[in-house]
């Protein structure tokens, strides 16, 4: 399928590249600078970007079959190098890393085996919306933890989000296992 410039070429496109720059950096700058204020810096744009950009998208109408299936690739990439990045820097433990790549090896065979059977990926719920929202709200946060009383509120409500959004993440997991396994009825 050729896409034209138009499709290609969109504000929404523009800011989930922004978010796939940010992955790199973010590591970068966490791992190879130890810059803590910059990560997260980078952390909370990303958030941004991957709320503004189905926003702007449905505003402008400027949605788009590459802007679906690339926004939620560089989400899962962004928590990845995100998980991976805090879990060296011990902001958080290893389990939580085990729990979200788990969680995603699975989504990509049921993926793969959703896009076997109907030629199409999986739109994105309303669940799944939620619990990437709550893990990439979660992270800059996690980030922020501390010792002062501004780290302590930000380890609390960093928390808060990554419980919620893991807990989501994997509801997620099961509405799509329910969608594939309805599409194989059908």
């Amino acid at each position: 399928m050729k896409l034209s410039r138009q499709e290609v070429l969109t504000i929404p496109n523009g800011l989930t590249l922004i978010r796939a720059c940010g992955i790199p950096l973010f590591l970068w700058l966490l791992l190879g600078e130890d810059l803590k204020g910059w990560s997260y810096l980078v952390l909370a744009i990303g958030a941004w970007t991957d709320y503004f950009d189905g926003k702007v998208a449905r505003w402008l109408h400027q949605e788009s079959k590459l802007g679906a299936a690339m926004d939620p690739t560089i989400d899962r990439l962004y928590i990845a190098a995100t998980v991976i990045g805090l879990a060296i820097k011990n902001y958080i433990p290893w389990w939580m890393v085990i729990v979200l790549a788990a969680r995603d090896i699975y989504m990509l065979v049921l993926l793969a085996f959703y896009r076997k059977r109907s030629g199409e990926v999986f739109a994105v719920t309303f669940i799944g919306k939620a619990a990437t929202f709550n893990l990439l709200y979660a992270f800059p946060f996690l980030l922020l933890s501390s010792k002062s009383a501004w780290g302590e509120f930000a380890h609390s409500f960093g928390w808060g989000f990554a419980i919620w959004g893991i807990g989501l993440y994997l509801l997620a997991a099961i509405d799509y296992s329910r969608i594939a396994t309805k599409y194989r009825r059908a």
